[in-house]
């Protein structure tokens, strides 16, 4: 796990981890390519078809190679009436969203959650719990309570930490993939 500096408790305020976070993940090489091979083989173990991907921002991993083995599914931000996701076909995505990530268009047909089989989720860190550092738009926070199947966190081992700070509506993930593998969160 990455070396988190000692003033940096699970009590400090988030923004100061996403700083942190932010500034290991510049350092960090492109896992892409073993991340995706690792997501790839625990995919297929689970029998998973339809799968909630992300589509990556600058610095995560690109999971964008899955979608030859699995039907994969792109999320849309939306903010009317309320913040939340959507679930769209991945090759819908081809709008820049307001984050910088790809997105379906407003009008792309919509998936329902209770089709998904697994949810992979970025992150700018997640703890050994399986709880996430999000970006702090809270758009998974919304989307996980509804969803029964397997949540899958991807990220760099480097930003792999012993625990982050937890609030009440904070769901942690199942599992976690980085590079080195898959394994399940304690």
């Amino acid at each position: 796990m990455s070396g988190v500096p000692d003033a940096l408790s699970p009590d400090a305020p988030k923004d100061q981890w996403r700083r942190w976070a932010r500034a290991v993940r510049a350092e960090q090489p492109d896992v892409s390519t073993p991340v995706t091979a690792a997501l790839q083989a625990f995919l297929t173990e689970l029998s998973a078809r339809r799968v909630l991907a992300y589509r990556a921002l600058s610095g995560e991993p690109d999971v964008s190679a899955l979608s030859g083995d699995f039907e994969l599914l792109a999320p849309r931000a939306r903010f009317r009436p309320e913040p939340r996701l959507t679930l769209h076909p991945w090759d819908s995505a081809t709008e820049l969203s307001r984050f910088g990530a790809l997105q379906p268009p407003a009008d792309a047909p919509q998936v329902p959650l209770d089709v998904v089989d697994a949810i992979l989720l970025p992150g700018l860190a997640f703890d050994r719990a399986g709880v996430r550092l999000g970006y702090g738009g809270g758009f998974y926070d919304r989307l996980l309570p509804a969803f029964r199947g397997v949540t899958v966190g991807v990220i760099q081992h480097a930003l792999l930490v012993p625990e982050l700070p937890r609030e009440p509506h904070d769901l942690p993930v199942h599992w976690l993939v980085t590079e080195r593998g898959a394994q399940a969160t304690v």
